[in-house]
């Protein structure tokens, strides 16, 4: 059975199911950040994902990447599963500028995040944009 993890979960924005995974909104607005979290039990690496979902799994990631880069006018989209934190597999897809704060280093670690405001239209207008974006 699938169960998000509670740090994602405090830390996102939820923004619906897609085929596979979960899609969350990280709540920082310093960076245009989605989360992709397969909804399957157990899984830890990518390469624990059973083989017969894997292609939909990179579909999701690209069909993500694409709309967050056209939402967000990225120079460069960042995809990492790392997962030294949290320990349930997610996929990071982050839209950079060069004149972000982090640039060209990673994003973790730098700075303090600012959490969206409550009820923001930003987040709303992400979900909706990204919904359309990634609708098959």
């Amino acid at each position: 059975m699938f169960t998000l993890h509670p740090r994602l979960a405090a830390d996102c924005f939820d923004l619906g199911p897609l085929d596979l995974c979960q899609l969350l909104l990280m709540n920082d607005d310093r960076y245009p950040w989605c989360i992709l979290v397969p909804r399957l039990p157990d899984l830890r690496d990518l390469h624990d994902v059973p083989r017969e979902v894997r292609i939909t799994l990179f579909d999701e990631i690209e069909r993500v990447s694409n709309a967050l880069q056209k939402i967000s006018n990225a120079q460069k989209m960042n995809v990492a599963a790392l997962g030294n934190v949290v320990p349930q597999l997610h996929i990071h897809v982050i839209a950079r500028h060069t004149a972000d704060a982090a640039w060209p280093g990673p994003v973790w670690g730098v700075g303090e995040t600012h959490p969206y405001p409550d009820h923001t239209p930003m987040v709303d207008a992400l979900h909706d944009a990204l919904q359309k974006a990634i609708a098959r």
